[in-house]
């Protein structure tokens, strides 16, 4: 046997390749050197000792997580957790569907990250290819309920339906508190509503409205009215009549539609709807175990302003072109705050996108063809039940048969499903079958034969029998007229057409997106590739228990890893975004005072420095908001919180805290702060949207706070899509784990005493939960305190490294950041007119995105590099902002007119140097600030007039006049 040589590298070692810590972590030890050198200080340790309050550092913290494993590890765990998910056909309906994603836009929309590693559209100049997808979304949904305006998608069917009731009261003139219900609603919708309802003091009222309102009783006591069409049984009824006798009581009327239903039957804006909500899951985007999917929302002329969530619209740039940009309620919880339309400051833009471009690849003709297919399939379906006397309750539908089987109901379900078909069980006397875009021959056979009948020709059956819409239904009017969706029918024209647009963005495939508040680290592609396995994509989430057993065992350890990772007690993963995470945390602070006989507790404090969200979620929670002031370094007043408590000691419901702060600091008063509230019998919520520079640090669970929410798009790798799909988990303590949310479908959602479902699906987003699965897997608990430090440390460097440029506005104890910093660009401004939005759009000219602009304080930029971006790519944004900062004492100087410079004229496209010149930089300055070696990012358009867009809306695809010649 040979001798081992020295430099012999041992099998151990070897087997397992790159531990995927080293992949995800940007920076090589070498750049960390080099980086923590700037920072001052000799290690991570040494700088987790000097930055990160003592009174809460964990110094010895082990975190109690499974050995990291290598990407081939924890991709065959999930392959294994897949596979013991049961793969039925699934014919449940209720709001759920098989559909089938053109393999084109898989491919290059849901598995791109050019879609999927992009942000919200706040910088419109260099996002104009995923607005323009969005406003193909709102002009799909504005056509098919025959509305005027649509928004740009929701976070589910049940919370758009929450949304409208609240609309229709803002908008309406009835002082009553009474909101009407047809008894045919999603059951999932119904219960999210009453969630939303009973802390605003909004009474609803579930009854048949089959024949209309006037047999309730109510007279004209009621705001609001929510239709379903079709209803949850299939039933296809007549809206125009029960809208018609609700305006007269002046009552407004919301109705909740199936998008693909509409292609057939007549638009609920032709028969008078105010408000029309519902899912785009059924246009490509899968079932996924209930999401994330885009709701909608389409409001008639008069009600735009009210419209919550996000809104695309059409205006100008610089040079008089056409640009699209978010329009009106763009973040309008940081400026309103609890005055605020709703708390939803996210949307789910990658599903609509998706979604918009089902629409754009089969046109109206396509759509209809879907349709009619999935119709046809139940009017065969129930002629053959019929044929075998089967008693089908409706005689009008769409894709649902309701069939009533007196006490046999659960017998015939249970063969179904031995058959390999989930059928929903409605009662012990009926079962319901929905049919959808992949409903095939065998399908119906196979539900024939659980009801015990046969059916020996299917074309005679379906030469014989009529369509189950009657033709005072039937829509006569046109839909998706706008060329768009008429250009795009083979797969090389679509392709070309999502690169295109993808061309005209900035996400993190193109440049590093250094976000304060965000958290845009690497999304990577072991953790993104299981969401679109069979196994995890076409499961319905109100299937048995059973068919998710690999669904559950995920969920069950992501739930046992957060709490962990947070030192909590429990976990819920039902939220589907971060605002729906805080609204979770304070119903079930609330409903805990409520539960120890102290309901007058009502006062949430919220430090002025607060995400706008946190006032707003509070007021959705029937709480009243009391602002605690912060002093000039950014901190809480600590004298102000103490009379404010003191103030409130009787009526205290909680504080809502950021920590590390919303200016990014480690503030070394937080378990004073805790304390404080505590004794007065208030309670803790510390929001979790900086939760990257705690991890294998500190816990809130441990520190003082009762409840968080963890932003899994952030912190824990889910991308943010463009603006969505996000997961907002809440973790809690022990006394508040009974008022988790729960689901009236999967009781194992929740606890029976919790308060509610706060999404549609019983585990909210749950397609896209095996991102941060792997996340954690792969990365371990040393991993992950490792990007910690490693992202806080990025965020000192920037610090260090600009201070002297833009001075950094707030620093802790030491002069240390946490994982973000504030450059006050304010002085700047003030002496040169030079804005801090010139800064952001000439950041583009370099090929980079812009950091937060004037959030948390006005004329400022807050900057987290994250730890995945490296140290090659931290230099380059600290070399463009140091150029900028050259360019900006030129305009200083005099040598350029403040009114006319790079500046202010950024970005600058390739065409506009085509023409004259008569600036006084040169077209080289404009376009190649740092020299022509570096790839050129050219932004599409230039500067967007935003005040032009905001008073003359245009929220749909313009006519392509609107373009010129």
């Amino acid at each position: 046997m040979t001798q081992p040589t020295p430099d012999r590298i041992p099998l151990a070692a070897l087997e397992h390749g790159t531990p995927f810590a080293d992949r995800h972590v940007g920076p090589r030890p070498a750049e960390l050197a080099r980086m923590l050198d700037v920072v001052g200080v000799g290690s991570l340790e040494e700088l987790a000792q000097r930055a990160v309050p003592s009174s809460i550092h964990e110094k010895d913290l082990t975190l109690a997580l499974p050995a990291p494993a290598t990407e081939a590890q924890a991709l065959a765990e999930l392959r294994e957790l897949a596979g013991r998910n049961r793969l039925a056909v699934q014919m449940i309906g209720l709001g759920y569907y098989g559909t089938i994603t053109p393999p084109v836009i898989r491919r290059n929309v849901l598995e791109s990250p050019a879609w999927y590693t992009a942000y919200t559209p706040y910088q419109p100049e260099i996002s104009q290819g995923r607005l323009e997808a969005l406003l193909n979304f709102q002009t799909m949904v504005a056509d098919l309920t025959g509305m005027d305006v649509a928004n740009a998608s929701m976070l589910d069917e049940g919370t758009a339906a929450a949304e409208a009731m609240t609309l229709l009261r803002r908008a309406g003139r009835s002082k009553s508190a009474k909101f009407v219900v047809d008894a045919d609603t999603l059951p999932q919708t119904l219960a999210v509503i009453e969630t939303r309802a009973e802390p605003l003091g909004i009474e609803v009222v579930v009854a048949d409205l089959s024949q209309g309102i006037e047999g309730l009783g109510l007279g004209g006591d009621y705001f609001g009215v929510l239709l379903s069409y079709p209803g949850a049984s299939g039933a296809v009824r007549d809206l125009g009549s029960v809208i018609e006798e609700a305006h007269a009581q002046g009552a407004l009327v919301a109705v909740a539609a199936d998008l693909l239903a509409l292609t057939l039957l007549r638009a609920p804006g032709e028969q008078g709807a105010d408000v029309v909500v519902g899912t785009s899951q059924r246009f490509g985007v899968p079932m996924g175990f209930g999401g994330p999917h885009a709701g909608y929302m389409a409001v008639r002329k008069g009600l735009e302003r009210q419209l919550p969530g996000r809104l695309v619209g059409v205006s100008v740039d610089a040079d008089g072109n056409p640009a699209y940009r978010l329009a009106l309620q763009t973040r309008e919880q940081h400026i309103r705050r609890e005055k605020a339309t709703s708390n939803i400051c996210t949307a789910q833009v990658l599903l609509a996108v998706i979604a918009s471009m089902y629409a754009v690849y089969h046109g109206p003709d396509g759509l209809k063809m879907i349709a009619a297919r999935a119709h046809r399939m139940a009017t065969v379906l129930a002629a053959g039940l019929c044929e075998n006397n089967i008693e089908v309750v409706h005689g009008e539908f769409f894709d649902t048969v309701l069939a009533k089987v007196p006490g046999r109901a659960a017998e015939i379900v249970g063969t179904a499903r031995e058959h390999g078909v989930n059928l929903r069980l409605v009662d012990a006397d009926h079962v319901g079958i929905a049919c959808d875009e992949t409903t095939t021959r065998d399908h119906l056979s196979l539900v024939w034969k659980a009801f015990g009948v046969v059916v020996s020709d299917v074309d005679v059956l379906d030469a014989d029998t009529a369509d189950a819409i009657p033709a005072e239904f039937r829509r006569t009017s046109e839909y998706l007229t706008h060329p768009v969706f008429h250009t795009h029918r083979s797969e090389t024209a679509l392709l070309r057409y999502l690169r295109s647009l993808s061309d005209k963005d900035v996400a993190l495939d193109r440049s590093m997106i250094p976000l304060g508040s965000c958290t845009m680290k690497l999304n990577a592609t072991a953790e993104m590739e299981p969401i679109t396995w069979p196994g995890f994509a076409d499961v319905h989430p109100f299937a048995p228990v059973a068919d998710a057993e690999g669904y559950t065992g995920l969920i069950g350890d992501l739930e046992r890893w957060l709490a962990e990772v947070t030192g909590y007690d429990a976990v819920s993963i039902q939220p589907n975004a971060g605002s729906q995470g805080e609204f979770a945390g304070l119903l079930a602070i609330r409903a805990y005072h409520r539960s120890q006989g102290q309901d007058a507790r009502d006062v949430c404090l919220i430090p002025s420095s607060a995400h706008g969200t946190n006032a707003a979620s509070a007021v959705m929670a029937g709480m009243r908001v009391v602002v605690v002031r912060c002093d000039d370094n950014g901190n809480i007043d600590m004298d102000h919180l103490r009379s404010t408590v003191d103030e409130h000691r009787d009526d205290l419901s909680a504080i809502m805290i950021t920590y590390p702060s919303t200016h990014g600091v480690y503030e070394d008063t937080v378990r004073e702060v805790c304390a404080l509230v505590h004794d007065a019998g208030g309670q803790v919520y510390v929001d979790g949207a900086n939760l990257n520079a705690l991890i294998g640090l500190a816990r809130m669970g441990k520190f003082g706070s009762d409840v968080s929410h963890l932003n899994l798009h952030k912190t824990f790798c889910i991308p943010h899509g463009g603006g969505g799909p996000g997961v907002g988990p809440i973790g809690v303590r022990e006394h508040l784990a009974p008022f988790l949310p729960n689901h009236p479908l999967q009781p194992t959602a929740g606890p029976a005493t919790g308060v509610g479902p706060i999404s549609a699906a019983p585990w909210g987003s749950a397609s896209i939960l095996p991102i941060s699965w792997a996340y954690v897997r792969m990365m371990g608990g040393d991993g992950l305190r490792r990007a910690t430090l490693t992202a806080v440390a990025a965020a000192n460097y920037v610090a260090r490294r600009l201070d002297e440029h833009f001075p950094v506005l707030y620093t802790g104890e030491g002069g240390f950041v946490a994982h973000e910093c504030i450059l006050d660009l304010r002085p700047i401004t003030k002496a040169t007119g030079v804005t801090v939005d010139d800064v952001a759009k000439r950041l583009a000219d370099y090929g980079m995105h812009a950091p937060t602009m004037s959030f948390p304080v006005a004329g400022t930029l807050m900057v987290e590099p994250t730890e995945s971006e490296d140290l090659a790519e931290l230099d380059r944004f600290c070399d463009a902002m140091i150029s900028i900062k050259a360019e900006i004492d030129r305009v200083g100087s005099g040598e350029w007119p403040v009114d006319d410079n790079p500046l202010r004229n950024a970005p600058h496209t390739a065409a506009c140097l085509t023409g004259e010149w008569s600036h006084p930089y040169t077209r080289a300055e404009a376009v190649y600030p740092v020299g022509t070696g570096a790839p050129k990012i050219w932004p599409p358009v230039r500067r967007i007039d935003g005040a032009k867009g905001d008073r003359n809306l245009v929220c749909s695809c313009p006519p392509l006049s609107a373009y010129g010649d």
